[in-house]
């Protein structure tokens, strides 16, 4: 096998096309093997292989640029670049991670888990080159779902203003994750489409070459006359063109040699570049090629049928606000789905099925879904922004200036809150209780089992004194029973899950359960610890939080979220702006960005685990006694 002798990018440089299409087969049959026991991005890589082939084969990395737009499709570079050894470990702790990492290797030049950013760092790279002195490449690579977003068109305008040497490749699958919309996704397609544009541009270009010396008004006239034949065939690049890319494509992003030799084309050009490659998402294993959504990252299956294997258990949370969203739709017409591209990891596609008209995909537009969520509940709506919230950090803006100051009644469904388990530090969901709480107007929840979630959102539904959130994680729920009815829960208001008088612990979400496994560990040992489900992150259940204050009991605010800022942070305002002497400890996650394995590790690493509660307890615990008891 090739890929055996491929250790490093120049180790592809003295192969023949015939040698490069047979190190992309092993390549696809690599990754099928890999990802089929640790899971992962496969449809996305599957159609970069030759692609990224030819821009090592072409190209001198890392000096030399590569910029991926989001990263996922990056396990071909690893390949290329010494890192196939790893593939065991995929998105495993401590092992390869799922992204580009610049601290896995120097031919990772730019870090993202978040999409539309590679134009913007292209840009950069080529500005700092220049005003360096320097001689390299810069490639970024996006794809068509990307380039819907709003921070890519703004370095479009940028790049193209500045005319500066780069090559944007415009990966279009048709697809980001879920299957793209809008009007830019329609223009492409044209383009793909298109048989005509190419020749008819070529031979005017070469009737005009035989005119001599067509000086003056002749040649703008001539010039002119090429302009509008390209808008009268509504075709080819225009768009890029006018923003003042030189355009090339569309080119079969499988072909290897008309590939390398387009790209090998365009790196001579000087200015802004961008080459049109039109692949298959999944190219070359046929279940993804059939599903390329369902396969866009997929857990552990079975190659031979493609058959997923999943663990049986409790539903997932985001199933759970699928099935309640659904039967408070059928109840209230006000009520309407966005999402920014995630329909599916939402939990959103049934819904889209039985209500297509009050189920609204943006694509990735985050900032847009926002404010036209803000603008839905003015008409009288009522919006439910499904959306992660690693990605709802993207819109912060339109949540402060045009949800909260307006105080429209939107409803937040955070999901992925918390840990993510494989996906790592760029998709931690740790950070939406530190940029939501302090926002004026808005409420937060978050429930400690899936019946909780239902009632949450019977009490987001009928809540009409403005924004409203809840988050919720990415795990299963606790398997409890479900109530028939949804009842709303009283605004701000907490629950005693469980009595004592030695401690109490404030915990939010699946911290409950942790609490309760360490409150277990230490009535071995004759202590009595009280547990709070603290499902109201704001506003806080201020009575209960003066009782404990009365009742001389020291309080652990137990959060899987940042310390800075969070529950915990809250509580701690809380006592010093009424000047209540009380104890307060927090166990979150410090002030560092946790990387890529099981949730189970990530809160192990942490220290938010029902052995690590019950050691923080202990140690406050003489406090407590000596405070209840009084002097010996």
């Amino acid at each position: 096998m090739l890929l055996e002798q491929i250790n490093a990018p120049e180790d592809i440089k003295d192969l023949s096309i015939a040698q490069l299409e047979q190190v992309a087969e092993e390549i696809r049959e690599f990754l099928i093997e890999k990802l089929s026991s640790t899971g992962g991005h496969l449809a996305p890589n599957l159609g970069v292989v030759e692609l990224t082939l030819a821009l090592h084969y072409l190209f001198d990395s890392p000096k030399d640029k590569f910029i991926f737009d989001v990263g996922h499709q990056s396990y071909v570079h690893k390949i290329l670049t010494g890192r196939k050894d790893q593939f065991d470990t995929l998105r495993k702790y401590k092992g390869l991670c799922g992204f580009v990492k610049r601290s896995e290797s120097q031919h990772d030049v730019w870090e993202a888990g978040h999409s539309s950013t590679s134009l913007s760092a292209a840009m950069g790279m080529a500005l700092a080159r220049d005003l360096k002195g320097e001689n390299n490449k810069v490639v970024a690579v996006i794809g068509d779902g990307s380039l819907t977003g709003g921070m890519a068109l703004e370095a479009l305008n940028h790049i193209g203003h500045e005319k500066k040497n780069l090559m944007v490749i415009l990966n279009d699958n048709e697809m980001s994750i879920a299957p793209n919309v809008g009007a830019l996704h329609h223009y492409l397609g044209k383009i793909r489409t298109d048989r005509h544009y190419q020749k008819a541009k070529d031979e005017l270009q070469q009737l005009l070459n035989k005119i001599p010396a067509i000086g003056g008004k002749l040649a703008k006239t001539a010039e002119r006359f090429k302009d509008s034949v390209k808008y009268l065939l509504v075709n080819g690049g225009i768009l890029f063109e006018q923003f003042g890319f030189t355009y090339f494509g569309p080119v079969d992003g499988h072909d290897l040699n008309g590939l390398i030799e387009v790209i090998e084309q365009a790196g001579n050009v000087s200015g802004p570049v961008l080459i049109h490659i039109i692949t298959v998402k999944g190219k070359g294993y046929s279940p993804a090629e059939a599903d390329s959504f369902k396969w866009h990252g997929i857990s552990p299956y079975k190659i031979e049928s493609g058959q997923v294997l999943k663990a049986v258990g409790p539903p997932m949370y985001t199933e759970v606000f699928s099935d309640a969203l659904m039967e408070l739709a059928e109840e209230d017409n006000r009520i309407v789905a966005v999402t920014p591209a995630m329909p599916g990891g939402s939990g959103l596609l049934k819904f889209g099925e039985r209500y297509p008209d009050r189920m609204i995909d943006v694509g990735i537009a985050e900032q847009h879904a926002a404010t036209m969520c803000a603008a839905l509940a003015m008409e009288g709506l009522k919006p439910v922004y499904a959306v992660y919230s690693t990605f709802l950090q993207r819109a912060y803006d339109q949540v402060v200036h045009d949800i909260c100051r307006q105080n429209l009644n939107v409803v937040f469904a955070i999901d992925r809150a918390g840990f993510v388990g494989p996906d790592g530090e760029t998709h931690q969901g740790v950070y939406d209780i530190a940029f939501l709480r302090h926002i004026p107007n808005m409420v937060l929840m978050m429930p400690k089992d899936e019946n909780e979630l239902r009632q949450m959102m019977k009490t987001a539904i009928e809540y009409n004194d403005g924004p409203i959130g809840i988050r919720y994680s990415r795990i299963n729920g606790r398997g409890v029973a479900i109530d028939p009815v949804m009842t709303p829960i009283p605004i701000g208001k907490w629950e005693t899950v469980r009595e004592g008088d030695s401690a109490v612990i404030v915990a939010i979400g699946p911290m409950v359960e942790v609490a309760e496994e360490a409150a277990e560990l230490l009535k071995r040992e004759g202590l009595n610890i009280r547990i709070v489900n603290a499902r109201f992150i704001k506003p806080l259940d201020e009575t209960m939080l003066r009782q404990f204050a009365d009742e001389g009991m020291n309080v652990l605010v137990l959060e899987e979220g940042c310390q800075e800022g969070g529950l915990g942070s809250a509580v701690l305002e809380f006592y010093s702006l009424n000047r209540q002497d009380v104890s307060v400890r927090i166990k979150g996650i410090p002030d560092v960005f946790v990387e890529h394995g099981s949730i189970k590790e990530q809160r192990h690493e942490i220290g938010l685990t029902s052995d690590s509660v019950a050691a923080e307890l202990r140690a406050m615990l003489p406090r407590v006694r000596k405070r209840v008891n009084g002097p010996a």
